[in-house]
Formats: C-alpha cells, structure tokens, sequence
C-alpha cells in the first residue's frame, strides 16, 4: 500500500546567480531520484527554501527543467538565524511510495551535513 513519505535534501550553491542556484539544485534533486527510484507521477509536492543570501533564482525550476511539469513546487527563503549555514537550498519532497522509512535515503551535499549535527536532522 503506498503512503505519503517525506524525503530530505540540501546542498550549497557556489554563486547567487541563475546557474549557480539552478546547477546545485539540480544535482541535488539528482542524487534523491537515483538514491531513492523516484518517478515523477509519485511526488505529491516539493517545497524549497534558500538563505536569505540566495535571490537570483527560484530553485524549483530546476526541478521543471528535470521534467517535473506536473508536481506542486513551492518556494521561500529560510528564517535568517544569524551564524545558520550561508548559500544553502533544502528541499522536502512528499512522495507516494510503499517503502518503509528506513527505506528511504535523504541527500546532503557540499557540507550541509552539518545540518543533522545542529538538530535539523529529518524525522
């Protein structure tokens, strides 16, 4: 039976601009749908959040240009907690699948690592 299961992802953009945002999102999305077998017909939503330092681009559409034209994407900018880790993009995906939790395989990229080191690890 599937149910709806959330998946975790961040990673740091080298540069705000337009490639810098798009490129690291990309290959963010990119590691999730390997390490995780996802389709886009099982992603109920997508919602991402930037730094407040990251305003050259709205990091879902390179979840568009991935092919994901069908998907609920939303976007917004993190809380500014001061000394928070700067030039970071997160995603949380619902998707529709019968895998277990421990199943699922949440992506860190570029040092966002430390994020389940400071509390913010995914349930």
């Amino acid at each position: 039976m599937k149910v709806c299961r959330g998946l975790r992802g961040a990673t740091k953009a080298e540069c705000n601009t337009v490639e810098g945002i798009h490129g690291a999102t990309r290959e963010m999305l990119e590691h999730l749908i390997e390490a995780n077998d996802i389709a886009e017909h099982d992603v109920a939503m997508a919602y991402f959040t930037v730094t407040p330092d990251l305003n050259a681009a709205f990091p879902a559409a390179a979840a568009r240009q991935l092919g994901w034209t069908s998907t609920a994407l939303m976007c917004a900018t993190e809380i500014p907690v001061p000394d928070s880790l700067p030039s970071c993009i997160r995603v949380l995906i619902l998707i529709n699948t019968e895998k277990e939790p421990s199943e699922l395989h949440n992506v860190y990229l570029k040092g966002t690592e430390v994020l389940l080191l400071h509390g913010f690890q995914p349930t």
